[in-house]
């Protein structure tokens, strides 16, 4: 059996609609799909999937939004960023200080959180480091998937290929995953990835 961690986006969860659709479409495939809850401060979060992605040891961590750049610092692992949002710090109408409700049922059963001064401090301090001491051999690991009409994270793909060259490839769609892009677009990636 196969298996892949999958870091999902700001504010969602591991019961995102893009885990429940990977599960069933790789179930053939004998893949099996790991998808924590991720805290909502970085301080927290990248500790927690770095150990997550050692002890679980998966053919393969995806990751979506902020979770692709969560993912594109797992080194050492074949990893596919999707969207991946490497300045969220920046993103104003997206984090800001206030209370936010969960856009997907979480474990905890938590359905509202709170972004703080420093919790955004954090997101910056991680993003000012986010590419630093990636071996050489570590670049050919690294794949990125950026939708054509993302109007989220522009210029994502500029800054994913200054340090991972070559290994970007765009498809059609936006910043959110739907059922069509998941299925068109990462599906595929994940099985030549895999070699299903």
């Amino acid at each position: 059996m196969k298996k892949i961690v999958y870091f999902h986006g700001f504010a969602s969860s591991g019961a995102s609609g893009t885990v429940a659709l990977l599960r069933r479409e790789l179930l053939a495939d004998d893949v099996r799909v790991v998808a924590p809850d991720i805290p909502v401060d970085p301080a927290e979060a990248l500790p927690m999937l770095k150990a997550l992605v050692a002890k679980e040891a998966p053919d393969l961590v995806v990751g979506t939004s902020m979770g692709g750049a969560y993912a594109q610092q797992m080194r050492g692992v074949e990893r596919i960023c999707v969207n991946p949002s490497f300045d969220t710090s920046r993103l104003f109408h997206v984090l800001h200080v206030g209370k936010y409700k969960w856009l997907n049922e979480r474990r905890d059963g938590s359905v509202e959180f709170h972004v703080y001064k420093e919790t955004i401090e954090h997101f910056r301090e991680m993003e000012a480091h986010q590419f630093d001491d990636i071996p050489e051999e570590d670049t050919l690991f690294c794949h990125g998937l950026f939708g054509d009409q993302d109007e989220l994270t522009a210029g994502g793909r500029e800054i994913f290929e200054r340090h991972f060259p070559g290994m970007s490839r765009s498809f059609a769609g936006g910043h959110r995953l739907n059922a069509e892009t998941v299925k068109s677009a990462l599906l595929p990636l994940i099985r030549e990835l895999l070699s299903l």
